[in-house]
């Protein structure tokens, strides 16, 4: 794909770039896109001295897309705009992180909790399932249904975060700035529903092979044939049984769990630390983000733990509803059975959630979640005229490994996605 030669601005963060001197020895690198055949212009640092070994080979970017030589990319000097796609995109991965990382991690614990949701007789605590389910599969048991845990929940973590801060700067930008510092916790829950909506959806496939291959010995070892098998026996819409009360676990836990925590870390910058948020250290910020999420999770795991055992009761038994369940369980046995468990680790769970996913925005350059009354849109300005800004290239050298390099760019009138590979040849 050819580079225009209008002004753009890449999408991915700086961080993700080395530094502008390279280690061989350049530091600038110019493209002249008006020419069919690229001029290439390098400055050599005076600071370095080494020159590029003979055997590494680099990519260029020609007309037709990648060539040979070297990539480049231009890259801001600016940080992040927030609510542009890139924030957006940034909150979409952190979401990843924050959701897939942690669940897999608690897997031994969730195996636990949805087998003493099936089988209460069996497992009738913590320390006797771990020890039965020990006794019965051994230590690679605990981890039964990790795949299905980190790609469904990577999945539903994505759209989680990723459309809960578009939802709160779109309901925001409704209600005007007055509103929306009024009513922002309004705004704080319609965000979070209107997401969780979109995530469970992603989720709840993999829920459902997940709880059918924890909680019924000899069914499947993992998703490689667990889904095979669940898709013969009960087909494609089986996969979306539990989606109504998966519903109604995740959408009251996450409107608990975005709204306290919102709240919470607005209550603990105003009245427990004495220096504002702007002005506290990075670390100091992301503390008060993982102890907002922990008392969070605590009022999560209670508001949503009724659902969480119909949708283990459903996704265990073929053919199972809600009567059944209410039935079987008891209003009492829904409401409590499993929950100690189920407070530790969602306490534990929001508060490293939260802690990644903020540790993931430092990093790249944004805010930390929380502490004010969300941002309504600025009064429309008249369009810019200017049409050029500065540019810095980044050379990217590859001597002794293969890389993937991935670049998406805008300007004014279109959007720019170059991919582009780096490689080596050896000697």
């Amino acid at each position: 794909m050819a580079i225009s030669d209008n002004c753009r601005q890449s999408l991915i963060p700086s961080f993700l770039y080395s530094t502008t001197t390279s280690p061989f020895g350049f530091d600038t690198y110019s493209i002249n896109a008006n020419h069919h055949h690229h001029h290439h212009v390098l400055r050599r640092s005076p600071s370095v001295s080494p020159s590029p070994s003979p055997s590494t080979n680099y990519l260029g970017v020609g007309d037709a897309g990648i060539t040979s030589g070297r990539i480049l990319i231009p890259t801001p000097k600016e940080k992040i705009e927030m609510h542009s796609p890139a924030f957006y995109a940034a909150c979409t991965m952190g979401g990843i992180l924050s959701c897939g990382l942690t669940h897999t991690a608690v897997t031994p614990l969730d195996l636990v909790k949805c087998n003493m949701q099936i089988d209460p007789v069996k497992y009738k605590s913590i320390s006797s399932g771990f020890g039965i389910l020990l006794k019965e599969q051994g230590i690679k048991g605990l981890s039964k249904g990790w795949v299905p845990t980190l790609l469904g929940y990577s999945a539903q973590g994505a759209c989680k975060f990723g459309f809960y801060e578009f939802f709160k700067k779109y309901y925001s930008d409704l209600a005007g700035p007055e509103y929306a510092s009024k009513y922002k916790t309004l705004i704080f829950l319609a965000g979070s529903a209107s997401a969780e909506v979109i995530a469970d959806v992603a989720l709840c496939p993999m829920e459902a092979v997940k709880v059918r291959v924890q909680t019924q010995p000899g069914f499947a070892r993992g998703l490689s044939d667990g889904l095979p098998k669940f898709l013969n026996a009960e087909g494609f819409g089986g996969l979306f049984k539990g989606l109504v009360p998966l519903w109604g676990r995740q959408i009251p836990y996450t409107m608990m769990k975005f709204a306290s925590f919102e709240t919470i870390v607005e209550l603990l910058y105003k009245h427990a630390i004495p220096t504002p948020k702007d002005k506290c250290s990075k670390s100091l910020q992301l503390a008060v983000s993982f102890a907002g999420g922990y008392i969070a999770g605590v009022f999560c795991a209670v508001v949503s733990h009724p659902a969480d055992n119909l949708v283990s009761f459903l996704n265990n038994a073929k053919g199972a509803t809600v009567g059944d369940a209410v039935k079987k369980m008891g209003l009492l046995g829904l409401c409590t059975r499993g929950l100690p468990l189920r407070i530790v680790m969602i306490g534990t769970l929001t508060g490293a959630q939260w802690g990644i996913y903020d540790a993931f925005k430092v990093f790249v350059g944004l805010p930390t979640t929380g502490g004010g009354a969300p941002t309504p849109a600025p009064a429309k300005a008249g369009k810019s005229t200017h049409s050029s800004c500065n540019q810095t290239m980044i050379e990217i050298f590859v001597s002794n490994k293969h890389r993937f390099g991935l670049s998406l760019m805008q300007n004014s009138s279109q959007r720019l996605y170059t991919l582009g590979f780096l490689y080596t040849k050896e000697a």
